[in-house]
């Protein structure tokens, strides 16, 4: 048994009865949407015509949204159904970001992840969901794929159908008859200024978004819900403060290991515990960007292991195990286990810098995301933030002892953060400018270097972020203390810009 659905266009008036009855049966509270309609108009007066999609989840039998769930809040039913447990959800919202049709809202009731479940309570009572009962045109049709018999699956088998973004490889089980492509593809679609009895009002990522997709459009869209940006700049600074904690790990490993530095309690003790502090900051602001904070061991106690919020989660316990195990060392006596220590430390800071990109590349949605430079530069972005946050740790440590920066342990650094930016903005240069057809992923780009965030990246991250500390350093300025001081900072902050504009721009481009 597969449960389905097929909207006929050829009959649907855009009446809004499916979403009256959706929001009625299942509480759906005002402003989210289990289902939708979206009006697109084409054409110049006097030649116009509107046209008319019904939008909701699409019951995929590859649905990225359980794949991605850390606590299995999403899961599929025996009949294909694909449902969600609200006394699970931790309200992460990863899902909203993995699915790639805007199916899933927050309940702003319960924090937890809501969407179509095909009226899962009616259909156990063997009745049709509210939205195919209450269509005064019978435009809806549910029924079971797997039955040859069934109404819908007579109309798949004999009508040419549709779904939205069939390149997402997720096998949408919502299929659309007679529907106008251009109202399934939120990338052929502008606005005009204003909706049906509305003036709009639109962010300024919209509007960017809005201009530089203009020439570009086919319709117009003219009705719409609107739809939530998921993660904030809490998630921006998970991801610097993280790079922070793996890369003062790494290169403290690189110069205790390779002995690049000998006997530096700076490198082998305040080193490990400021990637220590930052760690215990990183899990802080993934537990802060929850909407159900109290919730949040669940992922260690109830996985989901296809999930890498759940890998990731337990690669951050094990580093924060072994960084506390080799500060511990010298406590104990135990010295021959600094060997075995230092290598596994290095390699979860290692993992630590790099999960977020398979993370990030669950969420199908976010095309912009996929690019496979991404686990290489998160790496390069961690010995960055590391080598900046162990130069401020030296030139602290020459404050106190009135001496300028200098020894092995400075010259290592200096190298170090000087090829890490290099590197840094060779990566980024590589995830922006490569030849792309993807339509989402060039608009994602188009934002970040002629939209919304020109500004931030142009002058935050390449400017501040990459070339003044190259010049500082190659100069020889930042030998002294101020300007070693501003060096680090500055190579800091762009780092944090790039996680941020990389974040956001991702999310900028509309799904549906």
């Amino acid at each position: 048994m597969k449960y389905g659905f097929v909207i006929d266009h050829r009959k649907c008036i855009g009446c809004h009865a499916c979403t009256v009855a959706c929001k009625s049966e299942n509480e759906v509270p005002l402003g989210t949407f289990r289902t939708w309609v979206k009006y697109i108009e084409k054409g110049e007066y006097p030649d116009t015509r509107r046209f008319f999609s019904v939008l909701r989840c699409n019951h995929c039998d590859d649905a990225p949204c359980i794949t991605i769930c850390p606590v299995t809040a999403l899961f599929r039913r025996d009949n294909g159904i694909v449902d969600f447990n609200g006394d699970r959800c931790i309200g992460c919202k990863s899902c909203m970001q993995a699915c790639p049709y805007d199916a899933l809202y927050i309940n702003p009731n319960t924090n937890t992840a809501e969407k179509c479940n095909f009226c899962a309570h009616r259909v156990e009572r063997q009745l049709e969901p509210a939205c195919v009962i209450v269509c005064p045109v019978q435009a809806i049709i549910a029924g079971d794929m797997d039955d040859p018999s069934s109404r819908l699956s007579q109309l798949v088998a004999s009508e040419p159908t549709s779904v939205r973004k069939p390149e997402a490889g997720t096998h949408p089980k919502l299929f659309y008859i007679d529907a106008d492509q251009a109202s399934l593809t939120p990338t052929e679609q502008t606005h005009t200024g204003g909706y049906l009895w509305s003036e709009l009002q639109m962010d300024a990522v919209m509007a960017d978004e809005q201009a530089l997709a203009d020439s570009e459009a086919r319709a117009r869209t003219t009705y719409d819900v609107s739809h939530e940006r998921p993660w904030g700049w809490k998630v921006s600074a998970y991801l610097w403060t993280k790079s922070i904690s793996a890369g003062v790990f790494l290169l403290m490993a690189l110069a205790v290991g390779f002995a690049f530095v000998k006997s530096d309690w700076i490198f082998q003790v305040v080193a490990p515990l400021v990637s220590l502090v930052f760690l215990a900051v990183t899990v802080g602001f993934l537990v802060w960007d929850l909407k159900r904070p109290e919730r949040f061991l669940s992922i260690l106690f109830r996985p989901q292991w296809k999930s890498w919020l759940v890998i990731g989660g337990y690669i951050l316990v094990i580093f924060g195990g072994l960084e506390t195990a080799w500060l511990l060392i010298p406590a104990v006596g135990a010295f021959p286990a600094e060997g075995p220590v230092l290598l596994a430390g290095a390699l979860f800071a290692l993992m630590s810098a790099m999960y977020s990109a398979f993370l990030f590349r669950q969420a199908r949605g976010r095309v912009f995301w996929h690019s496979p430079l991404t686990p290489l530069h998160l790496v390069a972005q961690a010995m960055v933030a590391g080598a900046a946050m162990l130069m401020l740790v030296l030139v602290g440590d020459s404050i106190l002892s009135g001496t300028r920066p200098g020894g092995p342990g400075w010259v290592f650094l200096n190298y170090e953060l000087l090829g890490a930016l290099v590197a840094n903005g060779v990566l980024i240069a590589g995830e922006l400018f490569m030849p792309e057809e993807n339509v989402e992923r060039v608009r994602a780009v188009r934002l970040i270097t002629q939209g919304i965030f020109r500004k931030m990246f142009w002058g935050g991250t390449v400017i501040i972020g990459i070339v003044l500390p190259l010049l500082s350093l190659t100069s020889g300025i930042s030998d002294s203390q101020i300007p070693a001081i501003l060096t680090a900072l500055a190579a800091l902050a762009g780092l944090f810009l790039w996680e941020h504009v990389w974040v956001q721009a991702g999310q900028a481009v509309p799904l549906s």
